[in-house]
């Protein structure tokens, strides 16, 4: 065979595989697979940003030639390959496009969230050893510079925004990424054919919030990340019909989390998708349904505020509205355990599927596919609401640990409200003698940055990564978790309660917005709740008094045990909660008592509240 015939069939394989979306498994690497991508694409539209209520996007070429400048003008500066380079941004297409220049530079993202303080910041640029950062706005750049500082490796600052910094130290170079990449325009080809990365080597670290403990860093590789992408792309190829104009994505989880990074980046990068990055939490139901996407991953949380804000809207419409909703419920949960509906009920159905489920999806953009539910579980009754309002809703399941995906409910089989799917293709998944998870694959991570001890505790020689959860797998070979190893309460009898199963039923309540349940050595259950806001200002309104006096209102406490009360009728007796304390605040990601993916972090509560937990007791 000839030269010219041997590069005739490379360039063939190369256009067979950038055109198969089922070959992701094939890339070396993940910007390997974007320059493969944008190549093929080439000006069709890639990612996208609201200015002054316009959407407007930036192609697939173009985000090429940024990434290619990015990689040259890195490694300018200094970045050698398999340095770590911290970014910190909200949702943005510079995130991605940062995010892919730091790998293209052969060097390893560090990406981390924008509610970190600067002790945060210190903890993690120390821990990386990263030799620099990137961050998005003037306003963000305070407390990682002030970190920077005392941390010795960082040598270099880049804004995505001109940071109006007037004075740093010596040992820190401020640039802004306008300026730096027109002095060091990049070559794509040139850029592109530099990736030589392999699939182990490590592509970014990211630091598990945790819901305890100091956060360590994840060491994902690129196989961990692209194996996670083609599993995902199965399922979306073989369960659902195709999309002729191409996926779209909606991103506003933090893009930082695991979950995010992998399924709501590189994820429509192995598709060929488009992202359209949010304006805010406040402006998602408008996003939605102007963008109209055709996948969102999100979190359990938000499902659960979605759909106590439009049981809500229901509510207040009157008329038929309750009723359609009411037996929207009905024929949901009989159509899920009976697995049809009689002759009786199919007028009704056309009914509600022509007025309340037309409407919802066109909420909802029109021709979304699914919503994916990660990164907590997910209670079974929010599951079955959405798909009782026509919404498809698919619980997955994993961790930072493990790309982060490992399972997944398929559309195309029965979805299994009370699990979490069976694990995705070349995912090997077992049940330890303890009942703890374990599973095996390209998508386990390689260890733990600089944490030996860590590592061994939880990846064993043969590669099983002990997950920390408890489960079972069931006869269809889904994934069933019944609680977090670590989480389990076990009271002063010996008996094992799953203290998010209750919490989950506390919050479908809707004078409940969140909840903590306590009870470890103890006699039975208490807990310290958060009242909803709603609620509270409708109990305010109906009994003529003050918002702000409500916390010391023996009526309005009383109304909150009502709830729960509610609640334990549908427990066990070791599940049920006895007696409940206000909480001061909501749970929230700046008071620190909830993880940027929206769990609530126990060891934080307890130490806020165990006192007054503790007293329930006496």
């Amino acid at each position: 065979m000839s030269q010219a015939d041997i590069e005739l069939a490379e360039r063939l394989r190369d256009a067979e595989r950038a055109r198969s979306l089922t070959g992701v498994e094939h890339w070396r690497n993940l910007v390997e697979m974007f320059f493969a991508q944008a190549a093929r694409l080439g000006d069709a539209p890639f990612l996208w940003r609201s200015d002054k209520g316009q959407w407007v996007p930036t192609s697939w070429a173009r985000s090429a030639e940024i990434v290619a400048s990015i990689a040259t003008a890195l490694s300018a500066i200094g970045v050698k390959p398999g340095d770590r380079v911290v970014l910190v941004s909200e949702n943005r297409p510079e995130f991605a496009l940062f995010d892919l220049g730091i790998m293209a530079a052969g060097a390893i993202t560090v990406p981390t969230y924008t509610t970190n303080t600067a002790r945060d910041h210190l903890h993690i640029l120390e821990n990386s050893g990263a030799v620099g950062a990137i961050v998005s706005t003037p306003k963000l750049a305070r407390p990682l510079l002030e970190a920077a500082y005392q941390a010795g490796s960082a040598r270099f600052l880049i804004g995505m925004e001109p940071l109006k910094i007037e004075q740093t130290g010596e040992h820190i170079s401020i640039h802004d990424m306008e300026t730096l990449l027109a002095k060091h325009p990049g070559d794509v080809s040139k850029v592109s054919a530099r990736q030589k990365m392999r699939r182990t080597d490590t592509a970014c670290l990211i630091y598990t919030s945790g819901t305890g403990g100091t956060p360590r860093g994840v060491m994902q590789h690129h196989g961990a990340i692209l194996h996670n992408v083609a599993g995902c792309i199965d399922i979306i190829q073989n369960d659902f019909p195709p999309e002729p104009a191409g996926e779209v994505f909606l991103s506003f989880l933090p893009p930082s989390h695991a979950y995010e990074h992998t399924a709501g980046q590189y994820l429509p990068i192995g598709l060929g998708g488009q992202i359209y990055y949010a304006e805010s939490l406040e402006k998602l139901a408008a996003n939605i349904e102007a963008v109209s996407p055709t996948i969102m991953v999100v979190v359990p949380r938000l499902f659960e505020v979605l759909r106590m804000r439009m049981v809500k809207a229901i509510e207040k419409q009157g008329g038929l509205a309750p009723r359609m909703l009411e037996a929207a419920e009905r024929l949901g949960q009989k159509r899920y355990h009976k697995g049809g509906l009689s002759l009786f009920d199919k007028p009704i159905d056309f009914l509600v599927e022509r007025t309340l489920r037309k409407k919802i999806r066109a909420r909802m953009g029109g021709r979304l596919k699914a919503l994916v539910s990660g990164g907590a579980p997910l209670n079974p009754e929010v599951g079955f609401f959405f798909d009782a309002v026509g919404v498809t809703l698919l619980q997955g399941y994993g961790q930072t640990e493990s790309g982060p995906v490992m399972s997944c409910n398929r559309p195309a089989a029965k979805i299994k409200m009370h699990t979490v799917g069976p694990p995705l293709r070349d995912t090997d998944v077992r049940i330890a003698e303890d009942g703890e998870i374990e599973v095996a694959g390209e998508l386990v991570m390689k260890g733990y940055w600089n944490n030996k001890a860590e590592t061994d505790r939880v990846l064993s020689a043969d590669g099983w990564l002990k997950t920390g959860d408890i489960g079972l797998i069931d006869e269809d070979g889904h994934i069933v978790i019944t609680d977090r190893k670590k989480d389990i309460i076990v009271n002063d009898k010996g008996d094992n309660v799953a203290p998010q199963r209750v919490e989950g039923m506390l919050t479908l309540q809707p004078e409940i917005g969140q909840a903590m349940v306590f009870g470890d050595k103890r006699p039975y259950l208490v807990g310290v709740v958060v009242p909803d806001n709603e609620h509270m200002l409708e109990w305010a309104a109906k009994h003529g008094v003050e918002v702000s006096s409500l916390k010391t209102n023996s009526e309005f406490l009383r109304s909150l045990q009502v709830a729960v009360d509610r609640v334990n009728a549908n427990l066990s007796v070791i599940e049920k909660v006895r007696r409940v304390i206000l909480a001061d605040a909501p749970f929230t990601v700046e008071n620190e008592q909830m993880t940027p993916s929206l769990k609530i972090r126990r060891h934080v509560l307890k130490g806020v509240y165990g006192a007054r937990l503790e007293a329930l007791y006496k």
